[in-house]
């Protein structure tokens, strides 16, 4: 243990304001946070904005419900083990949610590191300012660089950003079906349109879709305690937050299919480190539609990361997929949010960072930062994945298909609120350029809180040897790993398991 990586004073603390906001956004009970215990590591994710706090009470809400969940459904005690129906302890440790924070870091394939970030996914300097482009994906550099008319070369892309403004580059290449954003202080994006339309929601949005009946779900037992077993759960996700949560899912049991466009790959190492526990298949929504109905036909959970409204022109909106299977939770993520000028914008954490005055607020003498994670990405699946268990707690009470909703955007402001210096002025994280980062350099490992052996963990799967980060989804019982590896993306049949 590092001396940035020892437990504070305050290890085994109750839980702070932020896991309490994060709990009633989800309508849970106040009286449980009194389960939740936290241990806290100064050296986890070092950044200006509560970022360290945000990311424990994101886990800690999580794994809250699922502990919730676990005591709704946990049957006779098997031997050895206590009776009773009470909700397990939850333990909250900072270098176990750092090391998750930055899994794409920590992983290893073979011993190769991924890279994490393309060339042309970066920040660059404007006429007037900075814009965060974002090109990882070979369609989005295509469109990139239709729209700046150039070639690939970095300096010839320097070139044709220098002369143009940053707001008329967001413009153009947001035309083009490329991603670009200027950056933004924070009261500049509070002034914006976008910025107004997430604020007036709550941190997540839930509700009722029908009075469809109670769900009854099969006793669990505890050994391991496994909240979601038995559950099925359509992951129609892609990037980091969605599978991120639908990942974690899996680790609570639940059987999770993932179903991607055939002509729109994912990036591999991506999918790797949010593949565990799942299986993926490739189907093509309208071609393949009468598959799809089989499936949603047996499902209990549709989990949806596409953006708003594009899913809907395929009759695959929160209502319509109720009206289908009644009882159904519907899980809703984007980037923007699914309301305001910018719904039907895509949209990725560094964007979001960018144009929120987060990037900003993390860097200094005239040049952007970034957050010492993709706290928004991850911290929203979390926040995404307990509010399917809260629902599916819910609903087993109270009947009615439901739907939970988060973006990006919501996360942003949250951490933003009543932000103050959490780190020494000086402790400077600007990065014009963000690029791979390995598993051991600095901010991926003793600044993470993510050196301990216990975090990571190894396996053996279709794709190599595999390190990878262990969830920090904790409690009493709990799991404490993925049942299976993550395998090649889309090379599972398009069904259920056994």
């Amino acid at each position: 243990m590092t001396d940035t990586d020892r437990p504070s004073p305050s290890s085994g603390s109750r839980p702070g304001p932020r896991l309490a906001a994060a709990w009633s956004s989800l309508g849970g009970d106040p009286g449980l946070l009194s389960r939740v215990t936290t241990v806290e590591r100064s050296g986890a994710l070092p950044a200006r904005l509560p970022v360290r706090e945000t990311a424990r009470a994101c886990v800690g809400a999580c794994a809250l419900a699922a502990a919730e969940l676990g005591a709704h459904r946990a049957g006779p005690a098997r031997r050895g083990r206590p009776p009773g129906p009470g909700v397990p302890a939850v333990r909250v440790d900072d270098g176990a949610v750092a090391a998750a924070f930055v899994s794409e870091r920590h992983l290893l394939v073979d011993g190769r590191a991924p890279v994490s970030f393309a060339p042309l996914s970066r920040f660059w300097r404007t006429a007037d300012g900075w814009v965060r482009t974002h090109a990882n994906y070979p369609h989005h550099r295509a469109r990139l660089l239709t729209a700046l008319g150039t070639s690939d070369a970095p300096e010839a892309v320097a070139a044709a950003l220098a002369g143009r403004p940053a707001a008329e580059v967001e413009e153009t290449v947001y035309a083009a079906g490329g991603l670009a954003v200027a950056l933004r202080t924070p009261a500049a994006w509070a002034a914006h349109a976008q910025a107004a339309a997430v604020a007036r929601r709550p941190l997540v949005e839930r509700g009722r879709l029908d009075s469809a009946p109670a769900r009854v779900l099969a006793p669990v037992d505890r050994d391991p305690l496994l909240p979601a077993a038995g559950l099925r759960v359509l992951d129609l996700t892609r990037v980091v937050a969605g599978p991120v949560a639908t990942r974690t899912l899996a680790l609570l049991g639940a059987d999770v299919l993932r179903l991607d466009p055939p002509g729109l790959p994912e990036l591999p190492d991506q999918h790797t480190d949010t593949g565990f526990g799942k299986r993926s298949a490739l189907l093509d929504l309208p071609a393949g539609r009468d598959t799809f109905e089989e499936l949603l036909a047996a499902a209990d959970v549709v989990v949806t990361g596409y953006r708003p409204g594009s899913l809907d022109r395929l009759g695959l909106g929160a209502e319509a997929l109720a009206e289908r299977r009644p009882g159904v939770v519907v899980a809703q993520l984007s980037a923007w949010g699914a309301y305001g000028p910018w719904a039907g914008r895509r949209g990725f954490d560094s964007l979001v960072q960018a144009a929120t005055g987060i990037a900003v607020s993390e860097g200094s003498a005239g040049r952007p930062g970034v957050l010492p994670a993709q706290a928004l990405d991850h911290g929203t699946g979390y926040l995404l994945a307990a509010a399917v268990l809260r629902a599916l707690t819910e609903q087993a009470d109270e009947g009615g298909s439901r739907f939970v909703r988060l973006a990006l955007a919501r996360t942003a402001a949250w951490l933003l609120e009543g932000a103050a210096p959490t780190r020494a002025p000086g402790d400077d994280r600007t990065a014009a350029a963000p690029g791979p980062v390995s598993a051991s350099a600095p901010g991926a490992d003793v600044g993470a809180g993510g050196s301990a052996d216990d975090r990571l963990a190894e396996t053996d799967s279709a794709l190599g040897r595999l390190r990878y980060a262990r969830s920090p989804v904790s409690f009493t019982d709990g799991p404490r790993d993925w049942a299976r590896p993550p395998g090649p993306w889309g090379t599972d049949p398009a069904r259920w398991g056994a």
